[in-house]
Order: C-alpha cells, then sequence, then structure tokens
C-alpha cells in the first residue's frame, strides 16, 4: 500500500470513529511521525480528505477535523434519502431475492444484548448496502453512496449509545430487506424512507440536546 494510502485510511478511520473529533487540528508534522510516512504523502492524505469534505483548511499552515452540526446532517440525509429510497426500489425490481431472504434472517437474528451485537449488526448492515448496490447494477448511483457512507459513518457514532434507537433500527432493516425479498419496490422504498426519519429524527435530537445542554 502506498504510503498515501495508508495516511488516508489511517487519519479517515481515526475521524470515522471520533479519535479525531470534529475542530481537531490535524497537525502536519505530528500526524507524519506517528503514521510513519513522510510529509508529503501525508498533504496528499488530507487533500484528499479535504475533497471529500472531511478536513477544512482554516489557514495556510492548519487544517482541522470539519464540523458536523445539525445543517449537515440535513444535507446529508436529503442525498441519503433520494438514493437510498431509489435503490430499494430497484434492488425489489432487479435484485436476487434469495440474497435478501438470507439477510431478513440474519436481521431477525440479531442480538444487540451481546457484548459484541453492535459491532455486529454494524457489519450486517455493510454487507446489506453491498447486496443492494449489486442488485442495482448503477455504477453512478454506487459511487454516490459511497461518497455519502464515509460521511455516514461519523453520524452513526451518534447512535452507538441509544439502545432504543438501536433496536428500532433493527426492525426498520428487517422490513426493508423482507421486502426486497418479496420484491415489493413500493414497500422497500417506502420502509427506507422510514427508517431514514427515524434516524434523521434521533440524530437531531441528540445534536440539539448536546447545544443546549440538556434535553431539546
Amino acid at each position: 500500500m502506498r504510503a498515501s494510502e495508508r495516511a488516508y485510511t489511517a487519519l479517515l478511520d481515526d475521524i470515522q470513529s471520533g479519535r479525531l473529533p470534529a475542530g481537531a487540528v490535524v497537525a502536519e508534522v505530528e500526524q507524519a511521525t506517528r503514521l510513519g510516512v513522510s510529509r508529503t504523502p501525508l498533504r496528499e492524505a488530507l487533500r484528499r480528505l479535504a475533497a471529500e469534505g472531511l478536513v477544512v483548511q482554516q489557514s495556510p499552515r492548519v487544517t482541522v477535523v470539519a464540523d458536523l452540526d445539525a445543517d449537515d446532517v440535513r444535507a446529508l440525509f436529503e442525498i441519503r434519502r433520494a438514493l437510498e429510497e431509489t435503490s430499494a426500489r430497484l434492488a425489489a425490481q432487479r435484485g436476487d431475492r434469495a440474497v435478501f431472504a438470507t439477510l431478513a434472517e440474519e436481521f431477525a437474528a440479531v442480538d444487540l444484548g451481546n457484548p459484541a451485537g453492535t459491532d455486529a449488526y454494524y457489519t450486517l448492515i455493510a454487507r446489506c448496502d453491498t447486496a443492494i448496490d449489486t442488485a442495482v447494477r448503477n455504477d453512478y448511483i454506487s459511487s454516490a453512496l459511497r461518497t455519502v457512507r464515509t460521511h455516514l459513518v461519523r453520524v452513526r457514532q451518534m447512535a452507538r449509545d441509544k439502545p432504543e434507537r438501536l433496536a428500532a433500527s433493527v426492525q426498520e432493516h428487517l422490513l426493508i430487506t423482507k421486502a426486497l425479498a418479496a420484491g415489493d419496490a413500493d414497500l422497500a422504498a417506502h420502509a427506507t424512507h422510514v427508517h431514514l426519519h427515524n434516524a434523521l429524527a434521533s440524530i437531531l435530537f441528540t445534536l440539539e440536546g448536546s447545544t443546549t445542554g440538556g434535553t431539546p
């Protein structure tokens, strides 16, 4: 793996996991030393992250992790709704129903009470996303969704400590995959719409509560 790719992957993981939170300074010398690369590949990695909107240049010498406020989340979900509802509809029409039937069985078996249950659930979501992308067979939609999902990982961190929301999300994914397995395009799109509506409402509640210092 090229040094710039290695630096990009490491910094992306730090940003998505919250180890580098919004507003954190990404110091070139410090990060180059930590990652074991020279400053040239580090700068290439930072340019790539900037192009994806994950870091911003505050001044010629200061790069910081991009903020993620309520307006950013709303904008992200606007494009997410358009892409994912369309994808669900197309996947129901074009996909292998047996693949989605298997995924539905796995969503039905999710156990969030297990210590590893939450991570396993997010892994299952990623597999479901891949299955939908494969079924849709549209590189333009898939490419756009990859960009959205890069930011979505940061947003999902806000739901990890909300057991009620995670439990509801499991049931929403179960309904989506059942609709896909049945080839019901209208239900698949509608179930995706409901899931995204509920996810956005929960995230905004969390964000607005954190900015007011309590319950909105």
